[in-house]
């Protein structure tokens, strides 16, 4: 018997056959038909609950851990059938995760609802505790939105991302149900007080810490400098009085390292953390003094690059959190703890407590959290995540997940479980979405005083003198892409001289532009040190009003001019983390204009995710 012989005694549901020919030729189940997946998971769709029982405990080469190009599991296969009985028989006898993601995030749960087989819905209600309208999915914040930090001040949240060389710098995000989220301030907003002139690309602002005490709002972070001095890392602080500013004007530690956080102990006194492990000095109350020479907490457990910590005082204990094992596959989270804050600290027995343990899943790079409780007394954590484009492609950059732990009866944080990191989950508190979003736009490094001016939704550019590969340019205006597949639009009035338009920029080293130049409508593309000009046929006047826009799908950008194709670029790669090997990569994907050497007039600037 061949492949496709079997694929028709799987359609029609003959197991007396398959019983008698499969063990002849067991290879037989990764025959894939024109379905464009293998057997097995035919078998899923199209046979009753004695095949499928068949298929796992006697098919040889069942294996419920493969999945297929899609990145589905054979729970997914089964869910697009709508047989309850087969799909509980998976769940409660095969193990299998009603909430797992395939390489669209899309869940058994997801194919239920969509397929609008309501029996199996109800049932995979039942497993997860909720109904399908009580689901968030990961991440929670999407796009470049990396370092998460977190804070629960009564019943409302606030959390802090990394920027780099971003302005405003740190944003200041505020939820009531740790799910839907908003931009209420930033750190630093005054362009004097950024001291991010002049540094390159995915340096700046790192890793930064948000907490409260006594009424005080107190955010730390590492400002990065470049390789060129003695100095390349100082520890910032800011305070308020209000979690969205205004803020203080920075004050700066000398001390090297990365991740500072700020642990405020029951017993008035203050401390700042950073890596190289977990090492600690202490400080004044405002955060403008140190009291104390650093010593080293504890090292980590896993041992290579252990950074990120973090402080929680709970039962008597000094629990210490840890990012561990570099931002990149191998990220994770650790945990230790002491009863006295100087230590000496113990490992937990079940480190790491995140890490991505499934390769070909979509999100990756998970670690680097910091854990919040809510009012009523269950444990969250924050953590960063990063989803990977064709295995490989970090174009979103690194983002924000939430995921649910409990605390063991020996006292050390169990995620999900125990089944780890997850693609969907179920809401934490009743949703409590936010007005209508507003885009939060930044520009690479504060712009000069009147470079970039807004009326009534409209925005002028006042253009650089300088080129958008050279740090000094600040002339572009940036919002983060959030989606794999999404369309961007603007409205530009075409200036007499110069160069502007439509930009998909990472930083300086890493961009694309649809733009007019002179009268001639071209697109260019800096990828790395390598420049690529595409000449088009179009041209434009001055003052004549063009619609440029841009349509993202995966790594293939289509380039339009009032909706004519200007062109496409189909390996746009150096917009990705991995995709450029100069300098740090830690950013994400941005899209937005761009002037040089003109005035630009801009409007109807529209993002929507495809």
């Amino acid at each position: 018997m061949n492949g496709e012989q079997l694929r028709e005694v799987i359609l029609r549901n003959d197991l007396e056959t398959l019983r008698r020919e499969l063990p002849l030729n067991p290879p037989l189940l990764d025959y894939v038909g024109e379905e464009g997946y293998a057997l097995s998971y035919l078998g899923m769709r199209c046979g009753d609950l004695n095949m499928v029982k068949y298929l796992v405990e006697l098919g040889l080469r069942m294996n419920l851990i493969n999945v297929d190009s899609q990145g589905r599991d054979h729970l997914h296969h089964a869910a697009a059938s709508g047989d309850v009985e087969k799909c509980r028989y998976l769940v409660e006898r095969g193990g299998m995760d009603v909430l797992r993601g395939d390489n669209g995030l899309e869940t058994p749960f997801d194919i239920a609802h969509r397929m609008g087989h309501k029996a199996l819905e109800a049932y995979f209600a039942s497993v997860v505790g909720a109904p399908y309208d009580q689901l968030y999915r990961n991440p929670i914040r999407r796009g470049f939105f990396p370092d998460p930090s977190i804070v629960r001040v009564g019943e409302d949240y606030y959390m802090v991302n990394s920027t780099f060389i971003f302005f405003p710098c740190i944003p200041i995000s505020h939820s009531r149900d740790l799910v839907h989220w908003e931009v209420i301030g930033h750190a630093i907003t005054n362009p004097e007080w950024a001291h991010v002139e002049g540094l390159e690309g995915g340096r700046g602002y790192w890793a930064p810490d948000i907490s409260y005490c006594n009424g005080r709002w107190y955010i730390c972070a590492t400002l990065r400098l470049n390789d060129t001095g003695a100095v390349r890392r100082r520890q910032m602080v800011v305070t308020a009085e209000r979690p969205e500013g205004p803020y203080s004007e920075p004050v700066f530690f000398e001390e090297d390292g990365i991740d500072p956080s700020i642990f405020h102990d029951d017993d008035g006194r203050h401390y700042m953390l950073l890596n190289r492990g977990a090492r600690i000095f202490e400080i004044d109350e405002t955060a403008t003094k140190r009291l104390s020479e650093t010593t080293l907490l504890y090292y980590g457990s896993n041992k290579r690059a252990p950074e990120g910590p973090h402080i929680l005082k709970k039962d008597g204990w000094y629990y210490l959190f840890l990012a561990e094992g570099g931002t990149g596959m191998g990220h994770r989270e650790t945990v230790a703890r002491s009863r006295t804050l100087h230590g000496v600290y113990e490992p937990c027995p079940y480190n790491p407590v995140i890490r991505q343990w499934d390769e070909r899943a979509l999100i990756q790079r998970c670690g680097h959290a910091k854990p919040v409780s809510t009012p009523d007394g269950r444990w969250y954590f924050v953590y960063l995540c990063g989803r990977a484009l064709d295995g490989q492609w970090t174009m979103l950059g690194r983002e924000t997940a939430l995921d649910p732990f409990t605390w063991t009866p020996d006292g050390w944080p169990l995620l999900n479980q125990g089944r780890g990191v997850s693609t969907q989950n179920v809401m934490p508190l009743p949703a409590a979405p936010i007005p209508e979003a507003k885009t939060d736009w930044v520009t690479p490094r504060p712009p000069q005083e009147g470079q970039i001016s807004w009326q009534d939704g409209c925005v002028t550019l006042q253009g650089s003198e300088h080129p958008m590969t050279d740090t000094r340019c600040r002339s572009i205006l940036l919002q983060r892409q959030t989606a794999f597949r999404f369309t961007f639009s603007a409205e530009m009035t075409v200036p007499a001289s110069g160069d502007a338009g439509l930009t998909c920029y990472y930083d300086e080293n890493s961009f694309l532009t649809l733009g007019v130049k002179d009268g001639a409508i071209r697109v260019t593309e800096q990828a790395g040190e390598e420049f690529r000009l595409y000449e088009t046929e179009l041209t434009a006047e001055e003052g004549e009003l063009l619609r440029l826009s841009v349509q993202a799908d995966g790594l293939t950008r289509t380039l339009y001019v009032n909706d004519e194709p200007a062109a496409t670029l189909e390996n746009v790669t150096y917009l990705a983390d991995e995709g450029v090997k100069i300098g740090k990569r830690f950013t994400g994907a941005m899209v937005g204009v761009y002037a040089v050497d003109c005035t630009a007039e801009f409007s109807g600037m529209t993002y929507c995710e495809e």
